[in-house]
């Protein structure tokens, strides 16, 4: 075979038959992308006759290919697909992570949305029902203006979830896809953990914070928290990986740990990070512990601001008001900027009210 005759079989790039854009649209529904490839036909003064004539009803024979009930191919041309990254939930329904041909029965009442395990056929002309891997009904809904050009929109997003909606002329078939976040982040933690992210301290750290602040999988971020201030890595000195295992502790219910286990770290931080630490404790109504920290660094950083503001917390928490009012008002003086006296006043004011300050 010749060039040229083998070049003239292999026809240049040109705009989709029939006028029909080619178009595609992504989002993230947390750490899960979805993805829909489609062709977007138009209604060209056609309207009221889209659904039901256009879009047959049902299943119908589109007098070619092997199938004699096939659905709507939810677009123009070629199969209109729909990818998932992850493991998803459509409408409630368990769907698994990958890329589906995407069809739907249509009818007034519920249309039948279908994911086929098939992404690649042209159109519907060669629907399986055996390829089926999910199929929900949903009611479409009217829509108040007409909408010229097929598409797809992403509604109503969160961490967890969205609405897609499939819109032309004046009717809406939408479904909802939802994320399980908590698992997603976890399984992408465990892998990443596994690569070069995985060699420094703050990898291991972020992972264990990430669990204490959606309070889960705790006994792996403690696991997490303890290669975080192993000396493999290079965390054992770091104040903000020990406190993030004392945190866990703490969370697991094992206070006496999580207290001894700042203990180790304590001598060697920073003064505004044994101030924040005390304060933590205050929030774990732990009020006592909280203001041996206070002690711990006031002896260590004696008649600073922060530390006179720690003793008036710390004192305050376990209702020695007068005491706390001294320290309060040895703080005023010290105050670094107006705001900071601001806060100072409205200290020494609740105190006066026997109030407690924190």
């Amino acid at each position: 075979m010749f060039v040229g005759q083998l070049n003239a079989q292999i026809p240049l790039t040109t705009v989709p038959d029939g006028g029909n854009k080619k178009a595609s649209i992504s989002e993230w529904i947390g750490l899960t992308e979805v993805r829909i490839d489609y062709s977007r036909p138009g209604v060209k003064g056609r309207e009221g006759k889209i659904w039901g004539e256009l879009v047959h009803y049902g299943l119908g024979d589109l007098g070619f290919g092997n199938t004699k009930l096939a659905p709507w191919r939810a677009g123009a041309n070629e199969n209109t697909t729909i990818s998932f990254s992850n493991d998803v939930k459509i409408n409630g329904q368990d769907l698994s992570a990958g890329k589906y041909g995407f069809f739907i029965i249509y009818d007034t009442s519920f249309c039948t949305l279908i994911f086929s395990k098939n992404n690649s056929s042209w159109g519907a002309f060669y629907y399986d029902p055996s390829e089926d891997a999910l199929r929900v009904k949903v009611k479409p809904v009217k829509l108040d203006q007409s909408v010229e050009w097929l598409q797809y929109i992403f509604k109503n997003q969160t961490n967890t979830s969205a609405v897609v909606a499939l819109q032309w002329e004046k009717l809406e078939i939408a479904f909802t896809v939802e994320a399980d976040y908590i698992r997603d982040q976890l399984n992408s933690f465990r892998k990443e953990l596994r690569s070069e992210r995985g060699f420094i301290w703050q990898s291991w750290n972020q992972a264990a914070q990430w669990c204490v602040q959606n309070n889960t999988n705790l006994d792996q971020a403690l696991v997490w928290a303890d290669t975080a201030t192993s000396t493999t890595f290079g965390g054992q000195n770091s104040f903000q990986a020990w406190t993030t295992k004392s945190q866990i502790l703490q969370k697991l219910n094992r206070s006496d740990e999580a207290f001894a286990t700042m203990q180790k770290i304590l001598p060697t931080a920073g003064i505004f990070e044994v101030h924040q630490y005390a304060r933590q404790l205050i929030g774990l109504k732990l009020y006592k512990q909280a203001l041996d920290v206070f002690k711990m660094n006031y002896e260590k950083h004696p008649n600073t601001f922060t530390t006179l503001v720690g003793m008036t917390r710390g004192l305050s928490a376990n209702g020695a008001y007068d005491k706390a009012l001294t320290y309060a008002r040895q703080a005023l003086e010290l105050a670094p900027d107006p705001a900071n006296k601001i806060n100072v006043e409205g200290m020494i004011k609740k105190l006066m009210e026997r109030k407690d300050v924190n």
